[in-house]
Order: C-alpha cells, then structure tokens, then sequence
C-alpha cells in the first residue's frame, strides 16, 4: 500500500472530532476519492476538511462555481469510476434535485451529505437545525425513483453510516443521502477509529465485474428478484454504447418498456428493504407506549425513557437509522399492541409520523413533538409520555 493510500485511514484510537469532520473522515475510509462541493453554511467544514485530505490520499477536492455544478462534477467523477461525494444544505439540495433524478435514471451511485437549517428558502437562523429536507430527499426530483437515507444520532455515527451509505450506494445504484443537522454538524463528540485492516473489511470497493454481459440493472425472469451488476467506468470495456438520460434496458440502449424499467429503479431496493433498513429498539420489550424517532431527538428520547420507567410508564424506543426506504412491516409490528405512539421530529409537518400514521392501526393514537430551531428536552417527552399514559 502506497503512502497516499495510508495516509487515508487514521492511527486507531479516540478522537475528539465535530460532526461534519466526522463525516469526512468515515468518506474517506469508505473510498471517497472526488468530492465536488461549494460553501454553504451549517455544511462547509466537510469542503474545508477534504480540501485538506483528499489532496493527501491522491483524490480531487473541487470548490465548483456553484451547486449546479457541483452535483454534474459529482456524477461525471462517479462515471469515471471514482467514488463520489457532495455535501450542502436545503438551498444546495433545492439546486441539485434535477442531476439527483438524472443520477437515479442512469444508476450512478454517489453519496450526498445535507447538514440540514431552518428553511423554507434561504433566510433564517442558518446554524440552527430543522429536519425539513426529508420530504424533498424521499422524492429528490422529477419522476420516480427510490433513495436510502441514513439519520446518524451522534459523531460516531457519521463516520461510520457515512461508510455504511457508499457501501449502499454502491451495492444499489442509487442516490444515498446522510441526514445530518446544523448541530449534528457542529458538534464535538468521540469518534473512535477501529484498525485500518477491520475497517477495511466493511468497505464496499468499485471494481470491475468479470461479466460484461449486462450492465444496468434489471429483474431476472427465472427467479424474480432484482440483478444489480457493478457500476459502470467510463474509458473501459465495461461501459454503454450510449448513455442517455431514456428509459433503458441492461445494456443502457432505449427501451418503450417504461413501467419495468420504473419498477427497476424502484423495486431494486425495496425489494432489499431487510438488508437496508437499520433499526434500533430501546426498552420495548414490554412497552405498552412507543415512540418513534430518528437522528438527534433518539438521545432526549432515550433519557425521557428511562425517567418514565422509574416512574413506572412501560415505553420504548424504536429507532430508524435508515428513514427511507420506510420500514412498513417494521412500524405495523412494532406499534400493533401499543395504546399509544410519540413521534418526536425536527420538523413542524411530522413527515415520519405521517408515514407511521399510514401504517398504524386506525384506532391507536398518535402525538407528535415538534421542533423547528431548538433541540427536544427529555422533559419536552417525558411530559407526553406521563399524558398518554393516563
């Protein structure tokens, strides 16, 4: 191994890190070599990190004019067979939403970090965070498609669901989001960084398939199920004819058969929800209340639950790690016995409790928290939990 390449993985041990460092440095290990971003605040410590990093590790850091042409340098490096980041925020994303659709059409896997602010639109307290960009990830764009997104809950976790979402986006072919906050962005927590070679052996790398014979992805007549071959590089064999922005068959030529080809992107990964949707239980065991949770407000939940319990409230926690593709049977089993389900959210519209109410038995209730701004307290919880439990 080259010295560059060394230099990619950090000496184990504890480090002290903030979160949009620690999501660099998990994109590193994962293989990160282009990262295509422009300054946005909660988000420009990850473009001022890698700007440092990348160079050292023998991969390209581009500060690009703007977002537009931050996400095409980001697909263009993927196609080259370069694993591929950007990071930005909810005006960034706005920006970017018609590559993103461009991405998911042809199946070019990348990774997109949004250090999420208050919105709508581009004023209001920018270091200050609001889970409103999760609607707008789940349908990043024009058409249909599906996408993974990941909510870390601490510093730890964005290093290592950052090497989770390359692993994902490379398996599946499709855009990744990491759900980050303008605190979880900030924040300065240990991170622990295992030894190079047990870090290694989680990486997904981009290599060659010994079989060119298909090179998109497509459903296997015989047995049903969804075929994902490796994604193609540009400048080898193992790449279309054309690739054009059409609806396509394994090879990447034009296909009329439009709804199979919509039903591959979309199939593709929820067919493979078991294996991409990561969850968490807290103290479910015999929890007659449940709440529901992802990112930062899991750490006030926990807290709030174990208050309840000494008071003697059976709850639980249900943590989504990975928030879409959405858990289905997951939530309907977890909430099929419970009087009542909590749904804490950085967001004022509730999008996660609007799923759970989807999925939910019509008759059990369901309160949500919300907080646009300001994190929950555990009390903020522990209050609903004490009212519902009555």
């Amino acid at each position: 191994m080259n010295e560059k390449n060394t230099k990619r993985y950090l000496p184990e041990g504890k480090y002290v890190m903030m979160g949009n460092v620690a999501m660099a440095e998990g994109a590193l290990v994962a293989g990160l070599n282009f990262f295509g971003g422009y300054p946005i605040t909660p988000s420009t410590e990850v473009i001022e990190h890698l700007a440092k990093r990348l160079p050292e590790v023998g991969g390209t850091c581009l500060q690009m004019e703007d977002e537009l042409a931050s996400i095409n340098a980001v697909i263009g490096a993927s196609l080259a067979g370069a694993k591929a980041m950007t990071a930005t925020s909810g005006p960034g994303l706005s920006l970017m939403v018609e590559t993103i659709s461009m991405a998911a059409n042809l199946e070019i896997p990348f990774v997109f970090c949004d250090v999420q602010r208050v919105g709508p639109g581009s004023h209001g307290p920018v270091t200050a965070p609001h889970h409103n960009d999760i609607g707008l990830i789940r349908f990043a764009g024009h058409g249909e498609f599906q996408v993974i997104a990941l909510a870390p809950m601490n510093c730890q976790e964005l290093f290592d669901l950052t090497i989770t979402a390359f692993n994902f986006a490379e398996t599946y072919r499709c855009p990744v989001f990491i759900l980050s906050d303008a605190y979880l962005g900030h924040i300065h927590e240990p991170v622990y960084i295992p030894p190079k070679k047990e870090v290694i052996k989680r990486v997904v790398s981009r290599e060659l398939p010994e079989d060119y014979s298909e090179i998109y992805s497509y459903k296997d007549d015989e047995t049903e199920e969804y075929v994902i071959p490796k994604p193609p590089i540009l400048g080898t064999d193992y790449y279309p004819p054309t690739s054009l922005q059409l609806p396509h068959n394994t090879h990447g030529l034009p296909t009329s058969d439009v709804l199979s080809f919509i039903e591959m992107l979309i199939e593709k990964v929820k067919s493979n929800i078991d294996k991409i949707s990561l969850t968490e239980e807290y103290r479910l065991e015999d929890a007659d209340i449940v709440i529901i949770a992802y990112g930062l407000p899991v750490r006030a939940s926990y807290r709030a639950v174990d208050e309840a319990r000494e008071e003697g409230i059976k709850v639980g926690v249900f943590r989504l790690i990975t928030v879409w593709p959405f858990p289905d049977e997951k939530i309907r089993n977890v909430v099929k016995d419970a009087k009542a389900i909590i749904v804490p959210e950085l967001n004022y519209t509730g999008f996660i409790a609007e799923q759970v109410e989807r999925v939910k038995e019509l008759e059990t209730p369901i309160t949500k928290i919300p907080k646009v701004g300001v994190l929950h307290h555990p009390d903020d919880i522990l209050n609903i939990i004490k009212e519902v439990s009555k």
